[in-house]
């Protein structure tokens, strides 16, 4: 007799899941009882935590994840960055277990009482099966749904009473399409449009780094000699940032993106939103008399936009096809890469002067040491809400998969996703070196995550700049004028101290000799290391 355990594992055999990222609980062992030899288990010590890592392993090595959390109770705690999965638009598979299907009418103690609803509105699909015997066809629609574009996770619900259960044979396995091309008359329209255009701007977003595609990117803004944006926000890089058409981020807020565009005739956004916004400044979408051009993989993205002409199509089969069709012209511009994103620091200035061995440093400084001190290969995971200016000021991202943050705004998705990122690098053999740069607030979130990376002894250097506050915070209440908010002070944590305690090397450096005398030990360092160092606590603008 075939069990349904044995018949899921063999399907997962045959898609290449193999590695289970998880935080396991009652209703979770008759699942993982007998765990076979060629699975591994990435364990770790919450469910947010669990979830970000299996995002930043599936963004890094390009393939879905697995994960397995503990019913109602843990698909709650996961909640927090699967919010972010779900904007990142990773292939997850969230299962959680479920009480014995004789006691769910009662609703017992543990059990999921809306197992198809408690994940929405950040699954793509939720499904319990109605019956043991579809466990395994569940999870071969899973994997569809979750790898069909948009990417996205999805959820099962799975009751323990199921696994022992005589299967009904083996699951089908059947290959899905990932991405989906352009309609050739749309494409047409919008090389038209472009060669028309006497002043046309590309926006880029992170569509493209999702689909491997720099290449195609750099290919068309050279093609149109168009200046190039990066989209609101983006969690990924998907421009060389030291390119000669790179023009910097746009603002996330609506009046001041409109006149950062002003001038330009035609606006082509390629894998992002139109548009992601944070604070509200009224104003314009876009610039009156221009025509905006909309070309991304996501439906529901499109039907929300509120202005502009869309194409459904995969980023980077469009940006290949429109490089086929548009004519070639010299840029008549001069492009002047500008801040990004935020506002910089209110210490900076154009070229900051390098930081003398004894000083106390601004985030800009560090992030300037930090890039001399990092070798050039270096990967960024970025959750340092208020210091994301000077990053980009200092540190321009020049290679694919350099930079990974998270789209929802939510705190704790990123240092748990270092954790999944460092993994799948050394699993793919690349073994780039990988920082985490994590605010002293945003640590508290999920630092559960530093005891993953100890137990599988990655590399990982966590550099935690301090400013004892919620600086993003601090910076939203002044732009918004409410002043006298409770809670954004943090005196007192000690985040060095924290790291130890789940078995990472935990450090201080107060000055610029010290940071890179730390970093240079946490690179020769086999586990994680993290590097607190306190810095100007100065309030940043928000825009």
């Amino acid at each position: 007799m075939t069990t349904v355990r044995e018949a899921t594992f063999d399907l997962l055999r045959e898609l290449g899941l193999t590695t289970v990222f998880g935080n396991p609980g009652s209703t979770e062992e008759t699942f993982l009882e007998n765990f076979p030899d060629d699975f591994r288990y990435v364990l770790g010590l919450h469910e947010a935590s669990v979830v970000a890592a299996a995002d930043g392993y599936a963004q890094v090595t390009r393939k879905p994840a697995l994960v397995n959390v503990h019913t109602a109770a843990g698909v709650s705690n996961a909640l927090g960055t699967l919010d972010s999965t779900f904007q990142n638009k990773t292939p997850l598979i969230l299962t959680a277990g479920q009480q014995t299907r004789e006691m769910l009418l009662l609703e017992p103690w543990l059990a999921n009482p809306d197992p198809e609803v408690i994940a929405k509105p950040w699954v793509k699909w939720a499904y319990q099966p109605s019956r043991a015997e579809d466990v395994p066809a569940a999870f071969m629609r899973a994997y569809a749904v979750a790898m069909q574009p948009p990417h996205g996770p999805v959820f099962l619900s799975l009751p323990l009473d199921d696994w022992d259960k005589e299967a009904i044979g083996p699951a089908a396995v059947r290959s899905v399409a990932t991405r989906v091309g352009p309609d050739p008359e749309r494409l047409a329209e919008f090389a038209a449009a472009l060669d028309s255009a006497k002043n046309p701007v590309l926006v880029y977003g992170s569509d493209i780094a999702r689909g491997d595609g720099w290449d195609e990117a750099v290919a068309l803004a050279e093609r149109v000699g168009a200046p190039v944006w990066a989209a609101p926000s983006s969690e990924r890089v998907s421009f060389p940032e030291d390119h000669a058409l790179y023009a910097g981020g746009l603002p996330f807020a609506q009046g001041l993106l409109s006149e950062k565009l002003k001038g330009y005739d035609v606006i082509l956004v390629v894998g992002a939103p139109v548009f992601r916004y944070y604070p509200w400044v009224p104003g314009d979408y876009i610039p009156h008399g221009a025509r905006l051009l909309h070309i991304t993989d996501d439906p529901a993205e499109s039907g929300r936009a509120p202005v502009g002409d869309s194409l459904i199509s995969d980023a980077v089969f469009a940006l290949r096809a429109l490089a086929d069709l548009v004519t070639a012209r010299q840029s008549q511009a001069t492009v002047v890469t500008q801040e990004h994103r935020l506002a910089p620091h209110p210490s900076a200035v154009a070229s900051p002067a390098d930081p003398d061995d004894d000083d106390r440093l601004t985030p800009r400084q560090l992030f300037r040491v930090l890039r001399g001190a990092a070798p050039a290969d270096t990967v960024i995971v970025q959750e340092s809400p208020s210091n994301i200016a000077d990053l980009h000021s200092e540190w321009a991202f020049t290679a694919p998969d350099s930079y990974f943050a998270m789209a929802s705004g939510a705190l704790g998705w990123d240092l748990p996703a270092a954790v999944g990122v460092a993994l799948a690098e050394r699993d793919l053999g690349r073994n780039r070196p990988v920082m985490a740069v994590i605010g002293d607030g945003s640590l508290q979130f999920s630092p559960q995550a530093l005891y993953t990376a100890a137990q599988h002894d990655l590399p990982l250097v966590v550099v935690v700049p301090n400013n004892g506050e919620y600086g993003i915070l601090k910076a939203f209440a002044e732009f918004q004028r409410n002043p006298g908010v409770p809670g954004l002070d943090l005196p007192g944590l000690k985040p060095h101290l924290v790291a130890e305690g789940y078995g990472a090397k935990g450090v201080v450096a107060s000055t610029a000799a010290e940071v890179r005398a730390e970093l240079a030990n946490a690179w020769d360092r086999k586990g994680p290391t993290v590097i607190e160092v306190p810095i100007d606590p100065a309030i940043p603008p928000l825009i």
